[in-house]
């Protein structure tokens, strides 16, 4: 939508192919509906920083169509947004319709052409150029210029199937093996279950291959049906699918601002001032009320039993799980629960400042069918917004 809109605000005719029978049906789901439509994040470079090694790719991108042209871009079409924890720029309304209707009024007054229902079955190439575009109901769509903007994989019921990959190998383009990126984590330990929807807010988790560290990060995570989903976890995904198959184990750390002397010495204050109070009523201060049974059977305590009778090495167990309480790593989902593709379009093989083919002389890509991907948190919409931007412009020339 932003490769169609910019192209035909320069003045080209453009036609908008999309398989689905409405627009934005991914774009409607980000944010959990609400948009995170960037990160405040001024610096192009520092921004480029966080997509790993393929990030100075995106710097010229990013300067040309960056994060304070995404906002003004937004709120100049009547999109108030609001800047919320860890720099999240968010719709103030809350509502990603708001981001579509934009897009979508910008496209109608660029004089773009949108054709729903429209699935694409090849792409036929003559020499080093594309000459036309088969739909699957055997129409021909001919054109000067081709822009790709399928998407990755994730989330294949909205309509990101991968076809674009397909397409770009076809068109001898080297393509990433795409593999689910930004997921969720599936837990063995059994008592995930009872913590199902249990939210944590603003604690560390490190995880551990072999007794080995390999990462470590403070945010927000939530326990699910089969284990855990959050900012937190979603951003650890990435390093954590490198090390399975194996024995992938996650601390959780619940009071990251205190170390060990400083909860011990929080635990028997709390004791001391309540010694006749059962130990599961004397945890609140420290721990989630959902949490308490758990830890409780975990460390070999009876939930009921009396403050004044816990013993020195129950109180160190108890200790222990609230700085390192530890689960299981089983596995990660699938493309059905990732919020983006990691792999794509081989990056050398596209023009970093127009997203024109190295290869095909009309073609561009734009979004995240490129071997690109970031973090959670509004980086790759960016990602979106920026190459999109850049190959409908440089489209239209």
């Amino acid at each position: 939508m932003m490769a169609a809109g910019r192209a035909g605000e320069l003045g080209s005719r453009v036609l908008l192919v999309e398989k689905n029978d409405r627009l934005g049906v991914k774009l409607l789901i980000t944010g959990h509906g609400r948009c995170n439509i960037t990160k405040k994040i001024d610096s192009p470079r520092e921004m480029a920083e966080k997509f790993g090694r393929n990030g100075k790719f995106l710097i010229s991108a990013f300067s040309r169509f960056g994060v304070r042209e995404v906002i003004s871009f937004f709120e100049s079409r009547g999109v108030k947004t609001k800047i919320e924890k860890n720099n999240r720029v968010i719709t103030e309304s809350d509502m990603a319709q708001d981001v579509l209707n934009a897009l979508i009024c910008y496209m109608e007054k660029a004089g773009v052409e949108i054709k729903l229902n429209a699935e694409v079955r090849s792409i036929d190439k003559s020499g080093d150029r594309i000459e036309k575009v088969v739909l699957a109901t055997g129409e021909e769509v001919f054109a000067d210029r081709f822009v790709i903007c399928t998407g990755g994989k994730s989330y294949p019921a909205t309509g990101s199937t991968g076809d674009g990959f397909e397409w770009a190998k076809a068109l001898g383009h080297i393509v990433i093996r795409p593999v689910p990126s930004l997921t969720p984590v599936i837990l063995k330990d059994v008592f995930v279950k009872e913590l199902e929807g249990l939210s944590l807010r603003d604690i560390r988790i490190a995880a551990y291959k072999d007794g080995r560290k390999f990462d470590s990060s403070v945010g927000d995570a939530i326990f699910t049906a089969k284990g855990m989903s959050g900012p937190l976890i979603i951003n650890m995904s990435k390093g954590i699918s490198k090390e399975l198959p194996g024995d992938v184990v996650l601390k959780i750390d619940l009071v990251p601002d205190c170390d060990f002397t400083e909860v011990d010495m929080k635990i028997r204050k709390d004791f001391q001032e309540g010694p006749n109070k059962q130990i599961k009523n004397c945890l609140d201060m420290l721990l989630p009320q959902k949490l308490v049974p758990v830890i409780m059977k975990i460390a070999g305590i009876e939930p009921d039993k009396k403050v004044n009778c816990i013993t020195k090495e129950e109180r160190k167990r108890l200790l222990r799980l609230i700085k390192e309480f530890e689960v299981q790593v089983a596995g990660l989902p699938g493309f059905d629960k990732a919020v983006i593709t990691s792999g794509g379009i081989e990056l050398s093989e596209v023009d970093s400042k127009t997203m024109r083919s190295k290869l095909v002389k009309n073609l561009y890509f734009a979004g995240e069918i490129l071997d690109l991907d970031g973090p959670t948190g509004g980086y790759n919409l960016q990602v979106c917004w920026s190459t999109g931007y850049c190959a409908g412009e440089a489209a239209a020339m």
